[in-house]
């Protein structure tokens, strides 16, 4: 395994932890306290706070800021200007710390460029968030949302291809299998 590659214009506090192979570009901003895994890529001008946690091959694309409370599971795929929010009623004269909303972003999941993700929601294993969505609920495993609000637009395999509709889809571009039954989806 080779050490991170940090760009000379970063800037990675001390305290910050970085895993074997990950690459933070141009810009970027590693607060002392964050967690970013093995095999990262930080695209230019992203900011990730002190309590956010980044799991293994997360690959978050430029201007994007990931604040306390944000944890992205292992391969997680954030689109550019993708935006996510810690506090849900934000006051500029009114200290909000302890009111940081956790969210969570399951292991494999793809959230689309300009989404937005409100504080406090879940968004499932291989979600699939499309661009400019706004999304103010949890979102379950493999589910395609989109719209302001995000909205369900059907489901996900794993390999990102959207699944025909049916109890019981097989991806066309993969093979894999899955059962969707009562809001849910999963493979078999």
């Amino acid at each position: 395994m080779a050490a991170a590659h940090i760009h000379p214009s970063a800037v990675v506090d001390a305290g910050a932890t970085l895993g074997d192979d990950t690459k933070v570009w141009h810009f970027c901003h590693v607060a002392a306290g964050a967690v970013v895994g093995r095999g990262c890529v930080l695209g230019q001008n992203v900011y990730v706070a002190p309590t956010a946690r980044l799991g293994d091959g997360v690959r978050v694309q430029n201007n994007v800021s990931i604040y306390d409370g944000v944890v992205l599971a292992d391969h997680v795929f954030v689109g550019p200007s993708a935006v996510f929010t810690n506090v849900v009623r934000p006051r500029a004269e009114v200290p909000r710390k302890h009111a940081y909303a956790e969210t969570r972003v399951g292991v494999g999941a793809t959230i689309g460029a300009n989404a937005t993700i409100l504080c406090g929601t879940r968004l499932g294993d291989y979600a699939f968030v499309g661009a400019g969505a706004v999304v103010t609920r949890d979102v379950p495993a493999h589910a395609i949302v989109a719209g302001n609000p995000a909205r369900a637009r059907g489901w996900a395999c794993r390999c990102g291809e959207r699944l025909p509709a049916g109890e019981a889809p097989r991806c066309a571009a993969c093979g894999r299998s899955y059962q969707v039954r009562d809001g849910a989806c999963a493979s078999r």
